[in-house]
C-alpha cells in the first residue's frame, strides 16, 4: 500500500474516533436539554428557560457536519446514530403535545395563569434538529451525485 492511501486510512480512523466522541457529547447535551425542557414543561414554567438553544443547535450541527465529512472521506460504516436525536425530539414533542391536549391546555399556562412558550420552544427545537437532519441528507445526496 502506498503512503498516500495509508495516510487517508489513518485520517479516516482518527476522524471516526472523533465522530464517535462527538456523538457521545451530543447525546449528553441532548439529554440535558430534554430534561431541562421537560422539567420546565411539567412545572409550568417555574424555572427560567435555560436559553440552551444556540449552544445545543451548534453542538448538533457540528456533529452532523463532521459525520458527513467522515462519510466524504470514504468511511464505509453506515451508522445512522444522528437519526436518534431526530426521533427522540419528535417523540418527546408529540407526547408533550398529547399531555397538554388531554390536560385541557393545563401546561400551556404558568402557575399564575399567564400563557407560557415552553411547549412552543420544545417544538421549535424539534424543527431545528429536523432541519439539520434534512440539511445533512441533502448534502449526502449532493455528494453522491457529484461522484
Amino acid at each position: 500500500m502506498d503512503t498516500g492511501s495509508q495516510k487517508v486510512k489513518e485520517v479516516r480512523k482518527v476522524e471516526a474516533v472523533i465522530n464517535q466522541n462527538l456523538f457521545v457529547i451530543c447525546s449528553i447535551v441532548t439529554l440535558a436539554t430534554m430534561v431541562m425542557m421537560v422539567i420546565n414543561f411539567f412545572t409550568r414554567g417555574s424555572f427560567l428557560p435555560a436559553k440552551f438553544g444556540f449552544f445545543y443547535m451548534a453542538v448538533v450541527l457540528l456533529y452532523s457536519l463532521h459525520k458527513e465529512f467522515v462519510r466524504w472521506l470514504g468511511e464505509k460504516k453506515s451508522r445512522h446514530q444522528g437519526e436518534y436525536f431526530v426521533y427522540a425530539w419528535i417523540i418527546l414533542t408529540t407526547v408533550l403535545y398529547a399531555v397538554n391536549f388531554f390536560s385541557n391546555s393545563y401546561y400551556f399556562y404558568s402557575v399564575e395563569g399567564y400563557p407560557i412558550s415552553t411547549l412552543a420552544d420544545i417544538a421549535y427545537t424539534t424543527i431545528q434538529v429536523l432541519a439539520i437532519f434534512i440539511l445533512t441528507r441533502i448534502m449526502k445526496i449532493f455528494f453522491m451525485f457529484r461522484k
